[in-house]
């Protein structure tokens, strides 16, 4: 046990845990959208996924079927989720247009940020919500303040 890492091989600090109705499903998508590599399913005797481990790039996801008796409901049953899951890519438009091919819905074209990242954001199809950029730009904190206030005077808003 004293060889043991306290955060396994392969995992960062946070891993993002997903309650998804259909998760089968799900991994599906995440596959044909972004990627990710399925390391492990372990599913319940009826068949529903408890714990699914997938690999997006260096990173892990975890996901599960919802299991409403439990209290462990998924956004679809929610009517939405406040929480909107990032990847950083070396091709924005590419992965984009990857995911929306597999059935994910735009809620934000891809275009260039005021923060120095050309972005954009959509839902995939169990209610989760992804933003997806490319770093173009190193800017001081200053210059983002600046280009933001530029940004949403254009806008129309203060």
């Amino acid at each position: 046990m004293a060889n043991v890492k306290a955060i396994p091989e392969g995992f960062h600090t946070i891993t993002p845990h997903l309650v998804i109705r259909d998760a089968e499903k799900a991994i599906e998508f995440y596959g044909k959208a972004f990627g990710a590599e399925t390391k492990s399913v372990h599913k319940t005797p009826d068949g529903k996924i408890m714990h699914a481990s997938l690999k997006i790039g260096n990173s892990i996801l975890f996901l599960a079927d919802e299991f409403p008796s439990w209290h462990v409901l998924s956004p679809l049953s929610l009517n939405g989720s406040p929480v909107v899951l990032h990847i950083y890519t070396d091709d924005v438009d590419g992965v984009f247009q990857r995911a929306v091919n597999a059935g994910a819905t735009v809620s934000m074209p891809v275009a260039d940020q005021f923060w120095g990242d050309r972005y954009g954001k959509l839902k995939d199809p169990f209610g989760h919500e992804w933003s997806i950029g490319t770093h173009k730009e190193d800017l001081s904190e200053e210059e983002v303040i600046e280009r933001g206030k530029r940004a949403f005077e254009q806008m129309g808003q203060k």
